[in-house]
């Protein structure tokens, strides 16, 4: 098995326990300090983890050029802005449309990789991103819809919504970011594939830590002392944060983008099962369908 492949799995199934963390945070904080935590606190631990790599492989630092700080700072932003989409979608009726078209992500991941890298995917792969794809709009469509002809129909009256461009440019600047990421890392031309990946991640976090932190000095200072208010379970979601990213990073390294965001959606199967032996929880015919196409 390739190594980037459990590699991803365990990026999902810590980035499923990430978003589990933080929405603890919601009733402490809004969504931009909610946000700020998986950056901010992450950011001391992905300076420590570059350092450990260095003590423990013995490899020196990877020198940033041009093309490295480039990819990394725009990718950073393109997340930011990609996460601030996605949950401004939930103050509109009809967000079920945009949540399923910010799922699109693998399959503009893949058109993207071969704009900027050039990487082509087999006919094989793009059909098995097509099916993870369809896996998780059933599971958007059964979630947020019922199921059945409500749901269905919803999803087709938003086709051309303002719900839906905002989920598909959503999901494009989430292909965006990743690929930029793999074109930082990819850049360094030094270096194991584990301390590309760590040097990307630490600047990443480092510019998406100080964008945010300076939008709250300027425009939410409230927010800004909920987070100090909150530190410590804001902290637990910043290390399993930047664990989960690691993997992302390391795997990105390692493989094309669509092929390791595909896997990554896995993660909704670990959400299910978690509903399901964990909380006891039922889900629909939908959802499991959903599951097993993913």
């Amino acid at each position: 098995m390739p190594l980037w492949i459990p590699i991803t799995i365990t990026a999902a199934f810590l980035q499923n326990l990430r978003s589990a963390l933080q929405r603890q945070l919601k009733g402490r904080m809004g969504t931009t300090g909610a946000t700020f935590a998986r950056f901010g606190f992450g950011f001391p631990f992905a300076v420590l983890y570059v350092f450990a790599l260095r003590a423990l492989l013995g490899t020196d630092f990877p020198a940033p050029n041009a093309t490295f700080l480039f990819a990394v700072a725009f990718g950073g932003i393109a997340q930011i802005l990609a996460t601030f989409l996605l949950v401004y979608l939930f103050s509109f009726r009809n967000f079920m449309v945009g949540t399923a078209y910010s799922k699109t992500e693998p399959m503009q991941a893949a058109l993207f990789g071969l704009l900027i890298l050039g990487e082509a995917i087999s006919p094989l792969a793009f059909v098995a991103i097509v099916v993870g794809v369809f896996g998780v709009g059933l599971i958007s469509v059964a979630g947020r819809g019922a199921g059945g002809r409500r749901g269905w129909s919803a999803l087709a009256d938003g086709l051309v919504s303002r719900e839906a461009g905002i989920g598909l440019l959503s999901g494009a600047l989430f292909g965006v970011s990743a690929v930029c990421f793999r074109w930082a890392s990819l850049s360094l031309g030094d270096g194991g594939v584990a301390m590309r990946a760590a040097m990307t991640l630490a600047f990443a976090t480092g510019i998406q830590t100080l964008a945010m932190l300076l939008w709250m000095a300027l425009r939410d200072r409230a927010e800004l002392k909920a987070v100090a208010r909150a530190w410590r379970p804001a902290l637990l979601v910043g290390i399993v944060g930047v664990c989960g990213s690691a993997g992302w990073f390391t795997a990105m390294t390692l493989e094309k983008v669509a092929y390791v965001r595909a896997l990554g959606q896995i993660e909704l199967v670990f959400t299910f099962a978690s509903s399901v032996f964990w909380f006891r929880e039922t889900i629909t015919r939908l959802e499991l369908a959903g599951c097993v196409l993913i």
